[in-house]
């Protein structure tokens, strides 16, 4: 199945049922009063979390999608069908967001959680709301309202503890292969993972965490070059980032040189999620001549003047990868512990994360905004071309 990350679409809820106006009319009960009854309420729309879900490619063909309207009510004071509610099934981490106000609607990170979009118009009243001693025959009703409408985005970022960032080619694939039963391909060419993979790493019984492997970046990425964009909002919501680092690099590339470069597109991309604890693991020790290992890796470190922690892998042979899945596990044991037991600190990585949020939605709707002004500008100067190639002299002749 094809992975889609981002749809739009339009939902309206149903309309409210009217109310009627009607007269009692039995035999032997000559006045017998109103007994018009009410609408009944419009369907709302609901967006849930499904984790059956794991892609949006459904609402990029059905893109439009409407909750049942309320019946109308009857005579002798019956109330008409309160509409349907539409429930609209998502992945679990799906963000909806108005497109028309920016406004951020909600955040489905929970299985089974519910999120209103629209709500359904309210039922329209019946004469019989209106009798009175002074009116016992009233003959005004009320319609229903009309639903509410939204042209909605939704967007899926995938929800994973740990995140893996790195050029292309670096053996991010083979890391998460190693240390899960995830089987993302792997072959000896870059650009072999175009999707987001998920892996849960198991270090003993309930004791696991969630990894995510997105395709490799290049620099430019944070403009968009090789979709970059559309990969790096998937790091948002991670605690940590995997830095991992080709040691022997086929282009004979600075492994330093790669790092610093990856580290710019995610300053310029979201300075909040450069700032996220990353960890630097250089890989493809295996080959490496083993006597020139530790200069290599020193010499990496001295460049970057790397402060944080560091590790040694040989992913494909799986050496140095379980001490290093143990660390993470305890880094998010220890992290998920303090946050319930300092409130101050768990309010603080929340607002982080919308911070970053932010930030890397106000940086891609810059980006298409930039995009969009070059793409006008290249169409107005072809028009001008075209129009300066058709002009032709024109020779009035008299008579």
């Amino acid at each position: 199945m094809k992975f889609v990350d981002e749809a739009r679409i339009t939902v309206e809820a149903g309309d409210g049922g009217n109310g009627c106006m009607s007269f009692r009319r039995e035999k032997f009960i000559p006045k017998g009063g109103p007994d018009g009854g009410d609408g009944g309420d419009g369907g709302s729309v609901f967006l849930e979390a499904d984790d059956s879900m794991n892609t949006l490619i459904d609402y990029r063909y059905a893109r439009r999608h409407r909750a049942q309207n309320g019946k109308n009510g009857s005579s002798r004071n019956c109330t008409g069908f309160k509409g349907e509610d539409l429930i609209l099934p998502v992945p679990v981490g799906t963000t909806a967001i108005d497109e028309d106000t920016g406004e951020t609607l909600g955040d489905l990170t929970e299985i089974g959680q519910r999120l209103m979009v629209v709500r359904g118009g309210f039922h329209g009243l019946g004469n019989t709301r209106y009798k009175s001693s002074t009116n016992q025959a009233p003959r005004q009703t009320k319609p229903g309202q009309t639903g509410e409408s939204r042209n909605i985005k939704l967007e899926l970022k995938v929800l994973a503890d740990v995140g893996l960032l790195g050029l292309p080619n670096a053996g991010k694939s083979t890391f998460i292969r190693s240390v899960s039963a995830a089987t993302p391909k792997v072959a000896d060419y870059p650009f072999t993972t175009l999707i987001p993979n998920l892996g849960v790493v198991s270090i003993e019984q309930h004791r696991s965490f969630v990894i995510a492997d997105i395709p490799g970046l290049i620099p430019g990425a944070s403009e968009g070059a090789g979709l970059g964009t559309r990969f790096l909002k998937h790091l948002v919501r991670t605690h940590l980032l995997l830095h991992i680092v080709d040691m022997a690099p086929f282009d004979d590339s600075d492994p330093a040189d790669n790092v610093m470069a990856i580290s710019n597109e995610l300053q310029q991309f979201s300075p909040g999620l450069a700032q996220r604890d990353r960890w630097l693991v250089l890989n493809k020790l295996d080959m490496v001549p083993e006597d020139e290992r530790e200069a290599r890796c020193q010499a990496v470190i001295d460049k970057l003047q790397w402060e944080g922690p560091v590790y040694r892998i040989a992913a494909i042979i799986r050496e140095g990868t379980f001490p290093l899945s143990c660390d993470i596990m305890e880094y998010i044991e220890a992290r998920k512990l303090r946050a319930e037991e300092d409130e101050e600190f768990a309010e603080r990585i929340l607002a982080e994360r919308e911070q970053v949020e932010i930030e890397a939605r106000e940086h891609i709707e810059a980006l298409y905004e930039k995009h969009r002004l070059e793409r006008e500008a290249r169409k107005a100067a072809k028009r001008d071309d075209d129009d300066d190639d058709h002009d032709v002299e024109v020779v009035w002749l008299s008579e």
